[in-house]
């Protein structure tokens, strides 16, 4: 984290430029990042202690850690923007501060966990261990990394074509769906450790019900806050931006591109399912999927190729989105039948084993008659 924090501090212009920041934009997107950048090494590192507790069972650190973060920032966000006007500035030393303060309290949580398994923090890497970490990994990077890219060329697209405009409706809306997107990303990796575990213990049923069940949940999660994003849109958008003419604009945008957010949930858990099963290729096809096979194509005809302008990038969304519900029902249906598969192979040698067991014992019997 620590070159990566200098090397975008040191360009951040340039960075900033390149992912649609117009000279209006620019001023408040160089005076946020260049403190915000300072608290995501706070950030990485409770994520990565998260992610350790979480493997071991313990869920709630990261829920009570991300929860503290969220609820300091709102309250210092206030203090520091609405009560000293501090404005772009204070946002951004909001988020840095409740950021260390969020890692404060997973740090202390993590203490115990280090101590317990006398845990060595150290650059001691394994090569083959390293590698599998890596490859399973670099899916769930994609999938936060290609936001950045995605936002990047719609930025551009919308600055060229729209506007200002078209750059502040795309960043409040991106925002307001990041809390929809945020719920379906945080149940399909709660799913991963207990998938990973039943794989490894070879209980196929259990894990065929772990995978079911996620799915289930996921969409009637994501129904819910589909429907209260569709009824409430205009209430939720004016937290970010005061002017009607926005906030009309922002809610038609939002609706269009939520409009089958449902389906997405699908789309999310087989992300998961298959890092938890360590097929990182599936994984990582499935990471670029949506938004780079399908959404960037899709806005960019839509704008480029026939003339839609803003509203070419907010269709692109919903296209993109049952287009990749649809494949993942696919690849689950799939993935059902590799594990009936295995479940009906397991109990076949079961059967077979208790079997062998009591012919072995009857023969005992019968010799021992003789």
């Amino acid at each position: 984290m620590i070159p990566l924090i200098i090397l975008i501090y040191t360009f951040r212009d340039s960075i900033l430029s390149m992912l649609g920041a117009s000279e209006n934009i620019l001023p408040y997107a160089h005076e946020y990042l260049s403190i915000i950048i300072f608290g995501s090494i706070f950030i990485c590192m409770t994520t990565v202690m998260g992610y350790i507790m979480m493997s071991l069972g313990n869920r709630k650190v990261t829920l009570a850690s991300t929860s503290l973060g969220a609820i300091l920032n709102a309250i210092i966000d206030y203090i520091l923007v609405i009560k000293l006007s501090y404005g772009v500035k204070g946002a951004a030393i909001a988020t840095v501060v409740s950021q260390f303060i969020g890692f404060l309290y997973a740090y202390y949580k993590f203490r115990g966990v280090k101590k317990k398994l006398n845990l060595s923090l150290g650059f001691k890497l394994k090569r083959e261990m390293t590698a599998g970490i890596i490859a399973v990994g670099f899916s769930a990077f994609i999938v936060e990394a290609e936001d950045g890219i995605l936002l990047a060329i719609l930025n551009n697209l919308l600055l060229n074509h729209v506007g200002d405009t078209g750059v502040i409706i795309l960043g409040v809306v991106s925002k307001l769906s990041m809390f929809l997107f945020i719920t379906m990303l945080g149940i399909s990796s709660a799913m991963q450790p207990i998938a990973a575990y039943n794989l490894g213990a070879k209980n196929y049923k259990r894990l065929k019900k772990v995978v079911k069940e996620t799915i289930i949940f996921a969409f009637i999660s994501s129904a819910i806050l589909w429907l209260c994003g569709m009824i409430f849109t205009e209430q939720a958008i004016s937290l970010f931006v005061k002017e009607p003419e926005l906030i009309l604009a922002s809610a038609k945008a939002f609706r269009v591109m939520i409009a089958v957010f449902p389906i997405l949930s699908i789309y999310y858990v087989s992300i998961y399912y298959y890092q938890s099963i360590g097929k990182a290729k599936s994984s990582f096809v499935l990471s670029i999927f949506r938004q780079i096979i399908v959404l960037l194509p899709v806005s960019l005809i839509l704008v480029k190729g026939i003339n839609m302008g803003a509203l070419g990038v907010w269709l692109s969304y919903p296209i993109a989105d049952f287009t990749s519900g649809v494949c993942s029902i696919f690849l689950t249906r799939k993935v059902f039948k590799k594990l009936d598969h295995k479940i009906k192979e397991k109990e076949l040698k079961s059967l077979e084993k208790s079997y062998s067991m009591k012919s072995y014992k009857s023969k005992e019997i019968g010799e021992d008659t003789i």
